[in-house]
């Protein structure tokens, strides 16, 4: 599912568009493995998985595979409809330079929530 989010964000060009001041890297971690997401002017440049050994990103996003893979089915459920959903009942960790992440909220959500519009289609 991740492997597809740079495909599925850089081809909606209003997502673009409103992401075009971001330029940042950040670790989402599903389960046990680690992805680097590299944003430059609010397209996905990259999505490198891990491990790493000593990763440079400005912040982190870690939840369980399980939660993850229930955020991006359909149709919502209660608990899964928002990142912060998942924050709220202790799923979702949320860690490091929260500046780039809470300028940008609506646009990371967009982003973390794209894989959902793929099966939607």
């Amino acid at each position: 599912m991740i492997e597809r989010i740079s495909d599925l964000v850089n081809a909606d060009t209003n997502l673009v568009r409103r992401g075009r001041f971001l330029s940042t890297t950040f670790l989402m971690e599903i389960g046990e493995h680690g992805y680097l997401i590299k944003i430059i002017e609010g397209r996905i440049v990259s999505v490198t998985p891990g491990p790493f050994v000593t990763p440079n990103y400005s912040f982190a996003l870690r939840a369980p595979r399980d939660e993850w893979e229930q955020f991006w089915g359909v149709p919502q459920q209660p608990g899964f409809n928002d990142i912060f959903a998942l924050f709220k009942r202790g799923k979702l960790t949320i860690e490091g330079d929260l500046h780039p992440f809470m300028a940008n909220l609506l646009y990371i959500k967009d982003v973390l929530a794209s894989p959902r519009r793929e099966k939607t289609q």
